[in-house]
Parts: structure tokens; C-alpha cells; sequence
């Protein structure tokens, strides 16, 4: 009896039968990313739909993404210092910006590029100081469209820069703005509206006027993002594969029918 005692205090001791404390993914990013309030619903950040893709219990998803904001507002807002607080050794940060840093028109958001790659050096150092993972992507793509039917981009510069100091500081980087390209692009340009936030008038009591939003996505928009973001860790090989669901995600990497899947016709609802 001593014997057995002694042998499960050991294997306390030891780590045998504690818990794993799951990984936190702090997300830290804009509007496409972030948690909408109950009265903008349907809009959805892709962020809301990532944890879905993980097997329960493997992580914890602190979404920390906040509508309007710029790598220069996150920091002086407070809410970079927020997440480097709270990081603990083995976390992941997936940092995601772009939209708002380069928007000359908002003086209250824009960032220069030449201060957005400094920003972002920083957030990489910043992660990596407490052990941690940062993980950049880059910004998501806005649906445009000319009128021959043509994709157009809107970011100018700001993904560039996201890839120079992913490659200069040796940081694993998710292309989201090339895979959301490719995406919209086999949607085409009536059938990616489903991505976003289209509504008819009176179709939803949120825009009783109707709505046509080409940067924020429907819960289907954001859930096909999430699946590009998972595409890539899968892509990179990071530790947080195998905290992945084994069935592959294809969602949005076929052109779809005019019925579309089962899932997306769930998502439109």
C-alpha cells in the first residue's frame, strides 16, 4: 500500500496524470480577424472561425483583433502589451495587419510602411523574447473586381513588407493575401459575395437598409479564410499541426456549383 502511494505521488511529481495545459493562439490583427458585437451580426472575423479547425482541448484561442485597428494603434492603444503580458513560453501569436496601416484618408489609424515593417520587427522580437511563436500573415484581400470581371488589389505595398520581414527575420509566414486572391478569384465575381457581408434589404434585422461590405466577411467568408490560415500551418510544418483535425480542409479551393456545398449553403442561413 505504501508502495502504490509512493508510486502515484511520483508519477504527480513527474507530470503522470496532470492535465495538459492546451497552447494559446493569440490573434492579434484587425476587423477581418476580430470578434463582432451581437448587433453587426451576420459579419464574421475569420478569427471567430479558426478554433473549429482544432481538435478540442489541443488549444486555446484568445482573439485579441480589434476593428479600425493599425500596427500603430494595437501598440499605442495598449493592446500589443496586453498579449506580450499574458504570453507564456510555447504559445503562438498570429499577427495580421494591413488594412487599416495603409489608409491615408484615416490619420487617425494610417501607418507609414516604412513604420509598419518597424512595427512588425518589433512584434516578432517582442513574441520571441518570451519564448514564444509569432507567426505573420499577410493581409486578406478586399473583393474587387473592374468591370471586365478582372480581381483587383487594394493593398499596395503593405503585403510586400509583411514578406521582406518575415524573410529578414526568419518568421514563418502565411500568405493569406495570395491564398484569399485565389480564392476570389475562383468564386468569381457574383459568387464571392457570398464570402462577405452582401445583404438585401430587410433580409437581416442588423441592416433593415441592406448592406454590400467587400471587406468583412459572412460566417462563411470567414470560416474559408480560417481554412486558408490552417492550410498554411499545415504548409509550414509548425508545432501546431498536430493540434489540427486529420481530415483535410478543402473548403473554398473549388469553384463552387450553383447550388453550392451542403456547408456552404448551411453558412449562408
Amino acid at each position: 500500500m505504501l508502495y502504490l502511494k509512493a508510486l502515484f505521488a511520483l508519477l504527480l511529481l513527474s507530470g503522470g496524470g496532470v492535465t495538459k495545459e492546451p497552447i494559446t493562439i493569440y490573434l492579434a490583427g484587425d476587423s477581418t480577424m476580430a470578434e463582432k458585437l451581437p448587433d453587426k451580426r451576420p459579419e464574421t472575423g475569420w478569427g471567430e472561425a479558426f478554433g473549429k479547425f482544432f481538435k478540442e482541448g489541443e488549444v486555446r484561442i484568445d482573439n485579441r483583433a480589434k476593428n479600425g485597428r493599425s500596427t500603430r494603434t494595437f501598440i499605442g492603444e495598449k493592446l500589443w502589451q496586453g498579449i506580450v503580458d499574458k504570453l507564456k513560453p510555447g504559445d503562438y501569436v498570429f499577427i495580421q495587419f494591413g488594412h487599416n496601416d495603409g489608409a491615408k484618408e484615416r490619420v487617425d489609424r494610417y501607418t507609414p510602411p516604412e513604420d509598419y515593417r518597424k512595427n512588425l520587427v518589433r512584434f516578432v522580437n517582442d513574441v520571441r523574447e518570451k519564448k514564444a511563436n509569432p507567426v505573420l500573415l499577410t493581409p486578406v484581400m478586399r473583393r474587387r473586381f473592374d468591370k471586365d470581371g478582372r480581381f483587383q488589389d487594394s493593398h499596395g505595398e503593405y503585403p510586400g513588407v509583411v514578406r521582406a520581414v518575415a524573410a529578414d527575420t526568419k518568421a514563418p509566414l502565411i500568405d493569406m493575401h495570395r491564398k484569399s486572391e485565389e480564392v476570389l478569384e475562383r468564386y468569381g465575381p457574383e459568387e464571392s459575395r457570398t464570402l462577405f457581408l452582401h445583404l438585401k434589404p430587410d433580409e437581416n434585422v442588423s441592416y433593415p437598409k441592406g448592406i454590400e461590405d467587400n471587406t468583412h466577411f459572412s460566417p462563411l467568408g470567414a470560416e474559408v479564410m480560417a481554412a486558408l490560415a490552417v492550410e498554411g500551418i499545415r504548409e509550414l510544418k509548425l508545432g501546431l499541426a498536430r493540434c489540427l483535425k486529420t481530415s483535410p480542409q478543402t473548403l473554398g479551393k473549388q469553384k463552387p456549383s450553383a447550388e453550392g456545398t451542403v456547408l456552404e449553403k448551411r453558412l449562408r442561413r
